[in-house]
């Protein structure tokens, strides 16, 4: 047997790490499933908001009176219902009844979400490495959200009603709101800290890496999300899809993309499938130009109106 000091030479490491993952998931599992989710607070409104897209009387008027809490999601909402990507009859709202009418009762509820925690990445005050993270995961989720809108694009504009299904604006938010789970990671670490355990920082960092995609089907399942922003999340089909394409397929085409444009070398190790018309659309936004493919997704993110 082992002896423990063993577990810290390198041959090791990997065993150290598979044990602390283990134990980082089972505290993970426990908050969700107890309803204890320890993710940094987010506005009484989204959760509210949550809470009636789970009730099947909920009205469009139910939904606009709770965004009358919070003025600046409401003025959120107004303005992404105008946008170029949801706005597809291109007809201006300046109401909020309308303006969720105009969106779905899911939909406002996918948007205020997204932009919540968006705005958290940005302004939890933890250690300076882990608010690192979180903002540059705020960039990887807009640069993937915006890029699984392009590929989306590209299917749709093929004519081919196969990929009639598609939608810019589900596509975004299920990019968006991909790795929602590392708040929950980042967090059970600094409990663990406090209740005095020692993490090295860099073990953290790899711990988060390899349980964000499990953490992020947790906590968008206890919110009552679809399959299509589970998926995305996991990064793992829940069921055959009866589409030519599914979401999940988008962001394993558009992640390919981005792992080509940053010639990541793990880019020989991450499979993708795709019909003759993904490969197209893989192959033409491959060969982008940086300055013309940044500027694609600069003007999809603006377009947004998140």
């Amino acid at each position: 047997m082992n002896h423990l000091a063993f577990y810290w030479l390198p041959q090791n490491k990997d065993l150290l790490v598979k044990g602390i993952e283990t134990e980082f998931s089972q505290l993970i599992e426990h908050s969700i499933a107890n309803k204890k989710i320890s993710l940094p607070p987010i506005p009484d409104v989204v959760l509210k908001i949550q809470r009636l897209c789970t009730q099947d009387t909920t009205t469009v008027a139910d939904v606009a009176d709770s965004l009358l809490e919070d003025p600046g999601l409401a003025a959120i909402v107004i303005r992404v219902a105008n946008s170029v990507i949801f706005n597809r009859r291109n007809i201006t709202c300046t109401d909020l009844v309308t303006a969720v009418s105009r969106l779905g009762i899911l939909r406002v509820r996918d948007i205020v979400t997204a932009q919540a925690i968006e705005q958290l990445k940005h302004s939890v005050n933890l250690s300076g490495s882990c608010n690192k993270i979180l903002v540059q995961s705020a960039a990887n989720s807009r640069e993937l959200a915006a890029t699984m809108v392009l590929v989306a694009k590209g299917f749709r504009e093929s004519g081919s009603q196969a990929y009639k299904h598609l939608e810019a604006d589900k596509a975004l938010l299920t990019g968006l709101l991909a790795d929602i789970g590392l708040f929950c990671i980042v967090n059970e670490y600094h409990y663990y800290l406090e209740n005095g355990n020692y993490l090295d920082e860099e073990i953290a960092f790899q711990i988060f890496d390899n349980q964000c995609s499990k953490a992020s089907k947790l906590v968008l399942e206890s919110w009552g999300f679809d399959d299509d922003f589970l998926e995305v999340a996991s990064n793992q089909a829940i069921k055959p899809s009866e589409e030519a394409v599914s979401y999940l397929a988008l962001a394993r085409i558009a992640n390919h993309i981005l792992m080509f444009r940053r010639q990541d070398e793990n880019i020989d190790e991450h499979s993708v499938e795709f019909d003759v018309t993904g490969a197209d659309i893989l192959y033409k936004l491959s060969n982008l130009s940086d300055i013309e493919f940044n500027a694609q997704i600069d003007e999809l993110i603006s377009a947004s109106g998140l």
